[in-house]
């Protein structure tokens, strides 16, 4: 699966306008509703903010992939952000998030909607692809970071 067949570029924010964890999930979700492919806003994002406070997210080097299944999502869907400065996400290695990548699925896309969080863990791996979002100052730069690493 291509993170591009999944990311539409009206779902990209450089730099985000929130500073704190749950507005930056408020924020992609916003951005899910707006571009039409969400049925359900106050749906998705309570999934998503539910799956957050059961566990942290944020899985080090800089990235937290919040994730939720739920009614309001009509297919696997993602935003992502990158901070104005770093966002305190409780992460697993201690340190503070600078992009996020939300995904929101139905319930019956477990099989997609694990693929697409394999496949964002595995593309933050690449040193080249964080440095690529990293230096990236706006939303054609993140888009065009994910168009050129991934698989």
């Amino acid at each position: 699966m291509k993170i591009t067949e999944i990311l539409d570029k009206s779902c990209v924010a450089v730099p985000l306008a929130s500073t704190e964890k749950n507005g930056a999930i408020t924020e992609l979700v916003g951005l899910l509703q707006a571009s039409g492919q969400l049925g359900g806003h106050d749906e998705v994002l309570e999934a998503v903010l539910a799956r957050e406070s059961t566990r942290s997210t944020g899985i080090g080097l800089g990235l937290a992939v919040p994730h939720g299944k739920s009614h309001g999502s009509q297919s696997l869907t993602m935003a992502v952000g990158k901070a104005a400065s770093p966002l305190e996400f409780d992460s697993i290695d201690g340190r503070p998030v600078w992009f996020i990548v939300l995904l929101a699925s139905p319930f019956d896309k477990t099989g997609p909607h694990i693929q697409a969080l394999a496949g964002v863990s595995r593309l933050w791996q690449n040193e080249g692809f964080r440095n690529a979002v990293l230096e990236a100052k706006d939303a054609e730069a993140v888009y065009a970071a994910f168009d050129q690493h991934q698989e």
